[in-house]
């Protein structure tokens, strides 16, 4: 379980001012599993499959009465990634790193806004929707952010240098240990939110890579298995009510609920 985030400063590269790593477990408390049953999710209890990921779309589609433009996000993310240790720093996807809200650009060592459903597959963006929407984008490291790209999501690869623990090769990357679980429930919401009734593409997961411009993500069965490896962390579920309460007052029910994943794929 990623309850703890590790350095993530490579020997020999130089850290940004004001990075940080972590060094203790976030004291931060989230929502019971289940707390929203009765309640947010009345409509998708004991549904199974399809009609399971049919009512999941219903809720969190008509729920989201909040909509942020691509440039508000920056100020959201400094919210929903604030580092609890520090309230001047935002957690760092990928690397795990504590770094100044103020480092927000595009120079090598600031941090900057990472589609984690790459956002050129389908093609949408940073328009209000899928590209604005906060359950899928974190703050990353630029030149990580970089090294990611638009690539799949798979096991293996060369280790990242920025960036222990995560690997890479020609047509995927694969996020630290700590990262799994939260990077595949991120993509399977995506899967949930965006089902093509909107203006938007149908967003799909696959077992595939090298998915290209296609409205989809792989490989389904590896962020399964990632999902199961790396359980919501107390972070995770922290931001998800950030987002919930604050901005867009709807929820990643994989970070409620991860068992829904297998129930549906």
């Amino acid at each position: 379980m990623a309850t703890q985030i590790p350095a993530g400063a490579a020997p020999g590269v130089a850290a940004h001012p004001a990075a940080q790593p972590i060094s203790a477990s976030p004291r931060i408390s989230g929502p019971a599993a289940g707390s929203y049953d009765d309640t947010y999710y009345k409509d998708a209890v004991g549904k199974t499959g399809q009609e399971l990921k049919g009512a999941l779309h219903r809720i969190i589609s008509s729920t989201q009465t909040g909509k942020l433009t691509y440039s508000e996000v920056w100020d959201a993310l400094k919210n929903t990634d604030e580092d609890p240790a520090n309230s001047a720093n935002v957690l760092l996807l990928y690397s795990g790193t504590s770094r100044s809200k103020n480092a927000a650009g595009d120079s090598p060592d600031d941090w900057n806004r990472e589609h984690v459903w790459a956002k050129s597959h389908g093609d949408f963006g940073t328009a209000t929707g899928p590209g604005t929407d906060l359950h899928h984008l974190r703050p990353a490291d630029v030149s990580v952010n970089s090294t990611r790209g638009n690539k799949d999501f798979d096991n293996g690869g060369t280790e990242v240098e920025e960036a222990p623990g995560n690997r890479t090769d020609d047509d995927s990357f694969e996020p630290r240990d700590a990262d799994k679980g939260d990077v595949a429930r991120m993509v399977l919401y995506m899967a949930v939110r965006y089902d093509g009734d909107d203006g938007f593409p149908d967003l799909e997961p696959d077992d595939a890579v090298d998915n290209g411009s296609k409205p989809a993500i792989g490989r389904l069965s590896v962020l399964k298995e990632w999902n199961r490896q790396d359980p919501p962390s107390a972070v995770e579920q922290h931001r998800n009510q950030v987002i919930f309460d604050k901005y867009q007052h709807n929820r990643n029910p994989f970070i409620d609920h991860p068992e829904w994943v297998d129930q549906i794929w």
